[in-house]
């Protein structure tokens, strides 16, 4: 049942990565003023994504079954199933308003989610006390698909700025913009540095002393550039750490973040390289015939939804969990905070675009910030600083 799992998410990825070429290829077309082979190109790539959904689905019903428990109780399968729901939102924002370019923007974001999610170890386990409960199913589900309808105006807010912003002069807005890419790009360039150790079976232990001063064991699957508290190496002729961090901070997954950036960089400057123009540009005329106005209305109404549905799950959900788990609704967890934090910028969002008329390019530039916070909040929370969530 496993494998099957496994295979059926393989070819949910395979398929994503199919849909988006077909949808890149309808707005080529249209560029000829074709409407029929665009629709027809557009129809390919939606029934695909459609092909590719259900697999998915599939897989997350497979996984449920083998392992007894709603597969959300990890980082891997949440991140699967955050993936999963950005595609759902996608599919139905797309039969709403008909726009290919969503996909083109949206499926790779989910890709690269899915595939970020791979790098995570996939064994089904047993559910630990604290998350023995039909709360696991009702706040996790909840609160990333929350996430992932609020990620969705992110796509929409990206292909708004492309299109926007001039790229013919540097300016704060094509830095921010830049960097915003970079991210996606070093999201890649972390998978690919991943898959290569994992391929070349890496692996690199220490013993050091944890934040309850008990001995621990670490194994690292990348080379070590950070080390944990007071470690020791185990494993004869492998790469010592440059740097030691305090036990409060969890240094594999710290080391894991690092290798992001450093894979990032080279695989950015690389693009760089060989066309000679920013990310955003290479882009734009992908988006040279978008209509900004419904961009911007999907993007705000992806907020107007998203929003109820992650402050119920991330908070209302998540505050009764907690007090029946830990006897309190509240304790300014690092995850915890993050969640409120999140809440908070999408209570701003809203309240500047309704009632301070931020509509356009500044409601896009929201947008974008918002993804950032929802993105540290699942990578660097979850990889780096230790807390309740840290079983996740």
């Amino acid at each position: 049942m496993v494998e099957i799992s496994s295979n059926l998410l393989y070819i949910a990825f395979v398929l994503y990565l199919i849909a988006t070429f077909f949808f890149a290829g309808s707005i080529k077309i249209s560029k000829d003023k074709e409407e029929k082979k665009t629709s027809r190109w557009s129809l390919i790539g939606i029934v695909i994504t459609l092909i590719g959904f259900a697999s998915q689905i599939g897989y997350f019903i497979t996984r449920w079954i083998a392992g007894g428990h709603a597969p959300v109780s990890n980082l891997f399968e949440f991140t699967t199933f955050f993936g999963m729901m950005l595609v759902a939102a996608f599919i139905i924002i797309y039969f709403i308003y008909k726009t290919s370019i969503l996909g083109v923007f949206t499926l790779p974001v989910a890709l690269l989610v899915i595939a970020y999610a791979s790098m995570f170890p996939r064994e089904i386990t047993p559910l630990i006390p604290a998350l023995q409960s039909d709360w696991l199913h009702i706040h996790v589900t909840t609160a990333a698909a929350g996430e992932a309808i609020l990620a969705l105006s992110f796509a929409a807010g990206l292909i708004y700025l492309i299109k926007f912003v001039d790229q013919t002069k540097s300016s704060k807005r094509t830095f921010w913009l830049e960097t915003t890419l970079f991210g996606l790009i070093a999201t890649l360039g972390f998978i690919i540095v991943a898959t290569s150790f994992s391929l070349a079976d890496y692996e690199s232990k220490f013993n050091w002393v944890d934040k309850r001063g008990q001995e621990a064991e670490a194994a690292y699957h990348m080379p070590a550039l950070i080390g944990p508290h007071k470690y020791e190496s185990v494993t004869d002729g492998s790469f010592q750490p440059l740097a030691e961090v305090p036990a409060l901070i969890n240094a594999m997954k710290l080391n894991t973040f690092i290798w992001s950036l450093l894979a990032g960089t080279i695989l950015y400057l690389l693009i760089r390289l060989i066309f000679r123009k920013r990310v955003a540009a290479i882009l734009q005329p992908l988006v040279r015939k978008i209509d900004l106005n419904l961009v911007d209305e999907i993007g705000y109404r992806s907020v107007l939804i998203g929003f109820p549905i992650f402050t119920l799950g991330a908070l209302i959900f998540a505050m009764i969990w907690a007090q029946m788990a830990w006897t309190r609704f509240w304790g300014w967890d690092p995850k915890e905070v993050w969640a409120l934090v999140t809440f908070l910028f999408y209570a701003a969002f809203l309240h500047l675009r309704l009632s301070k008329g931020w509509h356009g390019e500044k409601s896009a530039w929201l947008a974008v910030i918002g993804f950032v916070i929802i993105m540290f909040n699942l990578i660097a929370v979850n990889l780096i600083i230790a807390g309740l969530h840290s079983y996740a």
